[in-house]
């Protein structure tokens, strides 16, 4: 027994409620060239990627060499070839680097490589074209190119849809000589097409029309179908001068069943009691004009078993009858009109239909309302070329505001069909007008401040709480060790640390000035302006306070300093730590770092990988061995280099340009920008999953930017935001790293001190690739 090389049963696809395939079932044998014929939109292309795999039917089942689609479609892979409907190799790669990026892909080593190249472009004739970009071939040589690169692995089962549209009937030809070779040498071909005359030249033929397959079986029992050659009737070509202009009155003849117009003749299936001579004579018709008997064409086969179905108004997915000599037809509901082959067809408004009704009988034109014969007058004389009389309606005045209804109508259309648009219309500004008026409070309060209290007693813990009750600080922690202090300084969870000295409470008993240190990490000035003022501000009110009360009691002077002159009893002494010069480059440039390294790499990963599913060369990669994850690494290493040049180029303007010096281990600060970059590169990825044009690509990446700038530190102080906006700033990948950043950059802050951000980002990163690769597969999405 004969097994089948491709095996359908039941095979149905629906897109939501829309069924773009819809109980289909048929065999194809090896070597054999299989045509499935039907209109664009008709689910052939479905069919194709249902059998390669990257699409999963609904129901029903298929087999193709001997495995399943659902469960071995990789195995499928490579002893298949595929061409698809749009050309979609790489237009800015040669022919030759098409070739070798498609025989590498297959796992050709360099000897079999050249040798498979050898020979599919012997058998294209492109050899002397190597050079040339994709781009830059005509139509033809692109589906040649496209043909050699689905060969190069040597298929056993080739799938080409639509492979001839849109190019040349002399391409045409020549793609069919190829196909023709291929099929000699034992490859199995099955080919979609609209075009009939390229059904004649298939092995079998199946038809599909609006999901359903119509009928099957080889073109020469297609013909012999009682259907499409009802007793009773003959087949004629008449060839006579004109002949569109007497197509409308043989349809009108009762004895003619159909009229279609073949270039220079007309095609009629009429009674066999009547001849032509007798329909050219009641049509007042030269009797030279030329007739004879033809057979049934596959245009003929198809337009009466549409026409059929709808006369019998069948409905949709009945089960197919199979007559005679293996023929399965299967009815449906087709739609209201046929389209015929390019090659055969006459001009459109020429082009015969099965629904397309008859002209109207006099009796009925006769009957018609006055003004409807009076209006048609004038467009006879102008079709004519007799120009209108006075009495015409005049052209409607035109002017530069002409269209501007219509053209605003399609435009509200267009946005209301666009999701993302209208998100980025409406919830963004929305989302900025949030952040910006209540998520970001420009007057500094809750500084985390560091207290090492060396002293202990009741006037310095009421020195720590007059420190608190300004609300320019939050004491976040108080420590008992030099090394703790300055950890919490380095580490930046503390951006001020206040050292009391042990002799605190003694100094200001004996009438001594004390003095309090105040650290403070001036890496963000703004923080740093804001807390060297007010600590100062608090000891000079402090002194106050007390040389008030002590001088009111004794009338002495409240302290004395060593050379025994009255001073202030406290003296607050601030010391800039990390950018004493307050220097805002400081604070904004390391952030302006991880800003850009996300801009850079979010962008250009998201807008590649979708560039790739609008051009369809991601669908033409899908259908090979490749597995996922060397498609995932292959797209995102080359951005992840490009990535961190642009990290280097960076650091070397804020060092040279800016001066702004690494205070830290550069090997460490590049080790955790790698981290950093596999996030983001993630990112992109996850934009690329979700997004289905490059302007779809680039409103999401606004949408993780916009965050990212405003909320992660880079400008606005954390601290200062709302609880709710706060928790959410530690979803955001950079926020983690502009700490990272500034901590290795500005305080020289080693593994230890950066921990929990390196933790925080490690999660992140996990979280985002992990979201990203669940998303990103091999198939195509319903």
């Amino acid at each position: 027994m004969n097994t089948p090389i491709i095996d359908v049963r039941s095979l149905s696809r629906s897109f939501g409620t829309l069924v773009a395939v819809q109980d289909v079932s048929f065999q194809v044998h090896r070597g054999s060239i299989f045509g499935l014929l039907g209109p664009n939109g008709s689910g052939k292309s479905t069919i194709i990627r249902m059998l390669l795999g990257i699409l999963p039917p609904s129901k029903g089942d298929a087999s193709v060499l001997g495995l399943n689609v659902r469960s071995d479609a990789e195995q499928i892979k490579p002893r298949v070839g595929y061409m698809s409907q749009q050309f979609s190799l790489y237009g800015d790669l040669s022919v030759q680097e098409n070739l070798d990026f498609y025989g590498r892909i297959y796992g050709l080593d360099r000897e079999r490589l050249a040798e498979r190249r050898e020979d599919v472009l012997s058998l294209t004739g492109l050899k002397d074209r190597l050079p040339q970009l994709a781009d830059t071939l005509s139509g033809g040589w692109k589906q040649r190119l496209a043909l050699a690169c689905s060969l190069i692995h040597e298929p056993e089962v080739l799938f080409l849809d639509e492979p001839t549209a849109g190019i040349d009937p002399v391409a045409r030809r020549h793609l069919w000589d190829l196909l023709f070779e291929l099929s000699g040498r034992g490859v199995t071909l099955f080919v979609t097409t609209h075009y009939m005359d390229e059904a004649e030249r298939c092995t079998e033929v199946g038809y599909i029309y609006q999901s359903h397959l119509l009928v099957l079986g080889k073109p020469h029992q297609l013909k012999q179908l009682p259907e499409v050659n009802p007793a009773g009737t003959q087949r004629y070509e008449i060839r006579l001068p004109s002949p569109a202009r007497h197509l409308a009155a043989l349809r009108r003849l009762p004895e003619v069943h159909d009229a279609t117009l073949f270039g220079e003749t007309i095609h009629l299936l009429m009674d066999q009691s009547h001849s032509p001579r007798q329909i050219l004579s009641q049509l007042e018709l030269p009797p030279s004009a030329e007739t004879r008997k033809i057979s049934p064409s596959l245009e003929d086969v198809f337009v009466t078993l549409t026409s059929n179905a709808e006369k019998q108004s069948i409905e949709p997915g009945a089960p197919p009858s199979v007559p005679d000599a293996d023929l399965a037809t299967k009815d449906s509901t087709p739609p209201p009109s046929l389209t015929s082959s390019p090659a055969l067809a006459a001009p459109p408004a020429l082009t015969s239909s099965p629904t397309l009704a008859a002209p109207p009988p006099p009796a009925a034109t006769a009957a018609a309302p006055p003004a409807t014969s009076r209006a048609a007058k004038p467009f006879s004389r102008v079709r004519s070329g007799v120009v209108p009389n006075a009495a015409s309606p005049a052209k409607p005045h035109r002017n530069s505001w002409t269209g501007l209804w219509a053209v605003l109508l399609k435009e509200l259309v267009h946005i209301r069909r666009q999701p993302t648009t209208l998100f980025f219309m409406l919830v963004i500004p929305a989302m900025q007008t949030i952040i910006f008026g209540y998520a970001i409070d420009t007057q500094i309060e809750h500084i985390p401040t560091v207290m090492f209290n060396m002293d202990g007693r009741q006037i310095s813990r009421e020195l720590t709480a007059a420190f608190e009750n300004t609300r320019r600080f939050r004491i976040d922690a108080q420590v008992r060790d030099e090394e703790s202090f300055q950890r919490a300084l380095s580490s930046g969870r503390a951006k001020v640390g206040i050292r009391i000295p042990p002799n605190y409470a003694d100094q200001l008993l004996r009438g001594e000035q004390t003095k309090l240190q105040v650290l403070i990490d001036g890496s963000d000035s703004q923080v740093a302006t804001t807390a060297q003022s007010t600590a100062q501000l608090l000891g000079m009110n402090l002194s106050i306070q007390m040389a008030r009360a002590k001088g009111d009691a004794l009338q002495l002077a409240p302290a004395r300093n060593a050379s025994g002159q009255g001073v202030l009893p406290i003296e607050v002494r601030t010391r800039m730590l990390y950018n004493p010069d307050l220097d805002s480059s400081h604070f904004f440039v390391p952030g302006l770092v991880g800003i850009i390294l996300q801009l850079v790499t979010l962008f250009l990963t998201s807008f590649a990988v979708v560039r790739e599913r609008e051009l369809g060369t991601l669908e033409q990669l899908f259908v090979t061995p490749v597995g996922r994850k060397g498609l995932l690494l292959g797209k995102l290493l080359p951005y992840a280099l490009v990535g961190f040049l642009s990290f280097l180029i960076v650091l070397v303007v804020m060092i040279y340009v800016f001066h702004v010096n690494i205070r830290g281990s550069i090997t460490l600060l590049l080790v955790l920008s790698m981290l950093f970059m596999v996030c983001s590169l993630a990112l992109g990825l996850l934009v690329s999953t979700i997004a289905k044009t490059q302007l779809e690509a680039f409103q999401f990446a606004f949408v993780i930017m916009l965050p990212s700038v405003l909320l992660s530190g880079f400008v606005f102080p954390r601290s200062e935001m709302p609880l709710p906006i706060y928790l959410i700033t530690f979803t955001i990948p950079v926020t983690y790293y502009i700490e990272i950043l500034r901590g290795v950059v500005l305080r020289g802050a080693d593994f230890v001190d950066l921990m929990p951000w390196v933790l925080g980002l490690t999660i992140c990163g996990v979280v985002v690739l992990t979201l990203s690769v669940a998303r990103f597969q091999k198939r195509i999405s319903g």
